[in-house]
């Protein structure tokens, strides 16, 4: 457990020194330790992203419990795995601690009596730690101040319970291509290989355990997909019917894509600027048996790859702080600054005037984000009808929404959908 413990404090001090993506952190420590065994490499995962879903309550913890600054910074990562597996793994305390210290020793022998008595002390005093560690906003809630104050200045009450969805487990939500397959025919099959799911709007299957993709019946055949159950909104909201031409921008990972094809008969063209990422969506379609033309390129300067043919849907899946999937991605949290916010909102802008430009008479656009601060959704929206009198905002309905807004539960994270209507 000791070289777990060790890797994840190395992943976590990347994310928060270096300001690395934790995705990329944690593939490249796998890829060093090849060795390691599926449960030692879930382990890892384990250790990383929770500790850093939980680093704003952790960091209070050794606030309290540090009397000085630590002179060698990388046992502070060490004894933040530590508290997280103390607070929220099932794994043997006295284990944590033993290996903890082993840990402290590889790199530096001489503070491995001072991580034993912490994490001791926080054994004894839990309960009044973890109360004095929730007296400040960022102790009891992980994430950063300004990140509270945006939500609660947005959603008053609500803003809790955003902020406690935000630090649950993700569920693992399927999407069935419906050129293969019902949904309550694959729900029959998962049944039957001992994995029960439920079924949640719009069509999506829940599953009641996650589980790896290689377990899922026909996956390899293109008989289903993983997508949150609020991203699969996008393809029901945007309305395509088959002979359409459909331009899915921004369309990496592909999902949206895969599923606006699984729904109609579209002519789909796919953009992304990034090059690597478009090739995922090559491999995503070619495994559902769907096809689009794929181009790389900037949304935001559609005169480098459009041949002037107009579009009769468009889906702006914009770039955006993914401050409603961090729960998915906890390290967001804390790479993200609140001025970040503003920048996403000057560019969801920009993208969103140039496709309007591509868009056919009396054809619709759906404005996406999975984001839930209203400055990259609602105001944008706002500015960019004040400026288009030719746009006009259709209703939608989602569950539980505030104007388009899905706010992150048990079911689905956080998205924003905006459909606009070009008037003739």
């Amino acid at each position: 457990m000791h070289n777990i413990q060790l890797a994840a404090s190395q992943i976590v001090q990347q994310v928060l020194v270096d300001g690395r993506n934790l995705n990329q952190a944690l593939d490249e420590s796998l890829r060093r330790k090849a060795v390691w065994a599926p449960a030692q490499r879930a382990a890892l995962q384990d250790l990383s992203y929770g500790t850093l879903r939980f680093y704003g309550q952790l960091d209070a913890l050794l606030g309290v419990l540090l009397h000085k600054p630590l002179s060698d910074r990388r046992i502070y990562y060490v004894l933040l795995v530590a508290l997280y597996q103390l607070q929220y793994s099932k794994a043997a305390q006295h284990a944590v601690v033993d290996h903890a210290v082993r840990s402290a020793q590889m790199l530096n022998a001489k503070v491995s009596g001072l991580v034993n008595a912490i994490l001791r002390n926080f054994l004894r005093s839990r309960a009044d730690l973890l109360e004095r560690a929730a007296r400040h906003a960022t102790g009891r809630y992980s994430y950063p101040q300004w990140w509270i104050d945006e939500l609660t200045a947005q959603y008053g009450e609500r803003s809790a319970a955003i902020l406690e969805a935000g630090n649950l487990h993700p569920p693992m939500t399927l999407r069935v291509n419906r050129r293969r397959s019902a949904v309550d025919e694959y729900a029959a099959r998962l049944e039957q290989q001992g994995l029960p799911a439920r079924r949640i709007e719009p069509d999506a299957l829940q599953l009641e355990r996650p589980v790896a993709v290689d377990r899922l019946p026909g996956f390899f055949d293109g008989l289903v997909s993983v997508q949150d159950a609020g991203a699969q909104y996008a393809a029901q909201l945007l309305d395509v019917h088959d002979g359409m031409r459909v331009l899915d921008a921004c369309a990496a990972p592909g999902g949206k894509t895969a599923h606006i094809l699984e729904c109609a008969q579209v002519e789909m063209v796919a953009v992304d600027r990034d090059e690597q990422r478009l090739r995922h969506v090559a491999e995503n379609l070619q495994r559902l048996g769907l096809q689009a033309k794929l181009l790389a390129g900037d949304a935001a300067r559609p005169d480098t790859w459009w041949d002037g043919r107009p579009f009769q849907r468009i889906l702006a899946d914009v770039p955006c702080s993914a401050s409603g999937v961090v729960r998915r991605h906890p390290d967001i949290k804390w790479l993200r600054r609140r001025n970040d916010i503003a920048g996403f909102a000057q560019q969801q802008l920009a993208i969103l005037r140039e496709l309007w430009s591509l868009l056919a008479q009396d054809g619709k656009l759906l404005y996406a984000t999975c984001s839930v601060f209203q400055q990259e959704n609602e105001q944008v929206i706002a500015a960019f009808l004040s400026q288009h009198p030719d746009a006009l905002r259709l209703q939608i309905a989602l569950p539980g929404g505030c104007e388009g807004q899905l706010l992150p539960d048990d079911q689905h994270d956080g998205f924003f959908y905006a459909l606009l209507h070009k008037t003739v």
